[in-house]
C-alpha cells in the first residue's frame, strides 16, 4: 500500500513540474495558464475566508442526502428482487433501461419535472447511485451459496430474517464495492449538477464555485476547484471505501 502511495507522488509531482515547466515556457497566456504557486495562494485565500469550506459542505450535505437514499432503495430493490420473480423481471428491464443513461444527460428531464433546486440534484444523485449499487447486491446475494438459504428455512426463519442474517452478511463486500461505484458516479453527477442549477439560496456547491471562478475569469481559483473536487474523490476512493473494503475483506 506504501509503494501504491509513492507511485502516485511520484505522478503527481512530475505532473507539478511538467505544469511548471510550460507555464514558464510561455506557452499559454498566464491568464489562462496561471503557476501552481497561484493556484495555492487563491486555495488558501478561498479556505481563510470560509467561501470553499462552506462551498465544500453544501456539496457533500446534497451527496450523503442522495447517497443514503439511494442505498435504501436499492437494498428494497435487491430484497425483492431476490424473493419475487416477477418484480426480478421488472427491475432487470428497468435497469437495462435506465443504467446505461448518463446523470447528465437526464437534467433537461429533471429540470422539466423537479424545478432547479437541491430536489433535481438530489434525484440526479440517487439515480447515479441507484444502479450500481442494486447490480453489485443482486450479484452477491446470487452468489451466496444456497445451501444457507436451505439452513435457515431449516431454522424457521422467515424471508425477512434470511435477507438480514444470511444475504446481507454474505454480500458485504459486494455492497461496499456497487457503494464505491455509486459514489464515483454521484460525486461527477454533483459537480456537473451544480454547474448547471448553479447556488441553491446564497450558496452554492464546488460545481458552483468552479463555475463563478470560470465567469470572472480567476482561472487559479477555477483551477484550484478542480484540485479540490481531484483530491475529495481521491481520498473517499483509498482512504474511506478502500478501508472499508479492507475491513470486510479480513472479516470474511
Amino acid at each position: 500500500m506504501r509503494k501504491k502511495y509513492l507511485h502516485r507522488l511520484f505522478w503527481i509531482l512530475f505532473f507539478i513540474i511538467i505544469w511548471e515547466v510550460t507555464y514558464y515556457s510561455n506557452v499559454y497566456p498566464k491568464q489562462i495558464f496561471p503557476s501552481i504557486e497561484e493556484i495555492i495562494k487563491t486555495l488558501i485565500k478561498n479556505f481563510t475566508t470560509g467561501d470553499l469550506l462552506m462551498q465544500i459542505k453544501f456539496s457533500f450535505i446534497i451527496i450523503i442526502k442522495g447517497l443514503v437514499i439511494g442505498i435504501i432503495l436499492s437494498i428494497i430493490f435487491s430484497f425483492f428482487d431476490y424473493f419475487y420473480k416477477y418484480f426480478s423481471e421488472f427491475l432487470d428491464t428497468i435497469i437495462g433501461v435506465l443504467h446505461p443513461l448518463p446523470a447528465i444527460a437526464l437534467l433537461p428531464l429533471v429540470i422539466i419535472w423537479f424545478g432547479i433546486g437541491e430536489k433535481a440534484i438530489l434525484v440526479v444523485i440517487i439515480h447515479s447511485v441507484l444502479w450500481p449499487m442494486t447490480i453489485n447486491i443482486k450479484t452477491g446475494f446470487k452468489g451466496v451459496d444456497y445451501e444457507y438459504i436451505e439452513v435457515a428455512k431449516n431454522l424457521g426463519m422467515n424471508i425477512g430474517q434470511i435477507f438480514y442474517y444470511v444475504l446481507v452478511p454474505l454480500s458485504l463486500l459486494y455492497m461496499v464495492s456497487g457503494l464505491k461505484i455509486g459514489w464515483s458516479r454521484a460525486w461527477r453527477a454533483l459537480i456537473s449538477s451544480e454547474m448547471v442549477f448553479g447556488a441553491i439560496g446564497s450558496v452554492g456547491g464546488l460545481g458552483w464555485f468552479i463555475f463563478e471562478k470560470r465567469v470572472f475569469m480567476d482561472t487559479p481559483g477555477m483551477y484550484g476547484g478542480l484540485v479540490i473536487i481531484v483530491v475529495i474523490g481521491m481520498v473517499m476512493e483509498d482512504l474511506v471505501f478502500g478501508k472499508i473494503e479492507k475491513k470486510c475483506e479480513e472479516i470474511y
